[in-house]
């Protein structure tokens, strides 16, 4: 088992000043059970951490074109296509990480292949690679991001940060970890360097992994598991975003009472009639019960929330939207997690 190392933690915050909460942090890897809204989140950061010139590279590698649908933008392939402008003067690029571009990719910075490159595609060799042989996709699209992170333009880093939409919190940690596996494997050789390069980035300060999670059960325990399991193989947690938080509607001191369902309907119906609303049973019956469904899942949310509390990381939260997500609603949601510190 590889020795843990600590969690990625954020810079001190001065007593007047909030501070951003991951400076010196070059990768921030975003990953999130399945419908909790991850690529949104990653889109957000992105634009947040894009400020006064600053380039960040947003980077997708589940081949769903989900960075092109939320920001209306033509898919970009494999290219490197500036998609949007920061909050504050920044720019930020897209790129959809292709495993057979990588390989090609790979297999001419390694071993110059040039023109038998297109010669092994043309026999089927890049598909069996990159679908069928265990764990080379995952290498590759790891290789692939390492070298965004690393690449220098001018005596510089060409993206100041790189922001990664991650699979999902049940992969994460065989999809960050892959590299380790293969440096076991590859003794010597390009292979075996290029696999501890990668591995000792992804574990190194300049690395935060942050999870995204509703205040709902699975996805909770889903990140639950996650942050033990990157915490096994030495993976930097980074921090947790709750996203679709909901404002309590009901007083703290009446929640449990209407959970039960044991709100007064007379106090309910006077209510109706000082609003001026209909205030017959049938209404009253009605917002009783919507009382207490809501009771009822505001008192699980403060639980879950006491969950995500104990694992002592930065927790940032986003309201709960009824719009549909669009550029506008992405640079609302860069603004909250900068206001909260997270760029």
């Amino acid at each position: 088992m590889v020795p843990p190392v600590p969690a990625a933690t954020p810079a001190p915050v001065a007593d007047d000043v909030r501070e951003r909460d991951w400076d010196g942090v070059r990768l921030h890897v975003v990953t999130g059970k399945g419908g909790t809204g991850k690529t949104t989140v990653a889109a957000a950061l992105a634009l947040a951490l894009a400020d006064h010139g600053k380039r960040v590279l947003l980077a997708e590698v589940e081949e769903r074109q989900g960075i092109s649908q939320l920001f209306d933008v033509p898919q970009p392939g494999y290219a490197e296509a500036r998609i949007a402008a920061g909050l504050d003067g920044g720019d930020v690029y897209s790129l959809a990480v292709d495993p057979k571009a990588a390989l090609m990719e790979y297999l001419q910075m390694f071993y110059k292949l040039g023109r038998a490159g297109g010669l092994l595609e043309r026999f089927g060799a890049i598909d069996f690679a990159t679908t069928i042989a265990p764990g080379v996709r995952d290498v590759l699209l790891t290789g692939k991001v390492y070298e965004a992170v690393r690449r220098r333009s001018g005596g510089r880093p060409q993206y100041d940060a790189v922001v990664l939409d991650a699979p999902a919190t049940g992969r994460i940690t065989r999809f960050l970890d892959v590299n380790s596996e293969v440096a076991g494997l590859a003794r010597v050789g390009p292979i075996r360097k290029q696999a501890d390069s990668i591995t000792t980035l992804l574990r190194s300060p300049q690395t935060a992994v942050h999870l995204v999670t509703l205040l709902e059960e699975m996805p909770v325990q889903e990140t639950l598991d996650g942050v033990a399991s990157l915490h096994e193989v030495g993976l930097p947690v980074g921090g947790i975003v709750l996203n679709q938080v909901r404002e309590p509607i009901l007083p703290a001191g009446r929640l449990a009472t209407a959970a039960k369902g044991r709100l007064s309907r007379a106090e309910v119906v006077r209510g109706l009639k000082a609003a001026r609303l209909p205030h017959g049973t049938a209404d009253a019956v009605t917002l009783l019960h919507e009382a207490t469904e809501h009771a009822q899942r505001v008192l699980l949310e403060q639980r879950e929330r006491a969950e995500i509390d104990a694992l002592d990381r930065p927790v940032y939260e986003l309201p709960a939207r009824s719009e549909l997500i669009d550029v506008g609603s992405l640079y609302r949601l860069a603004e909250q997690l900068r206001e909260q510190g997270m760029a």
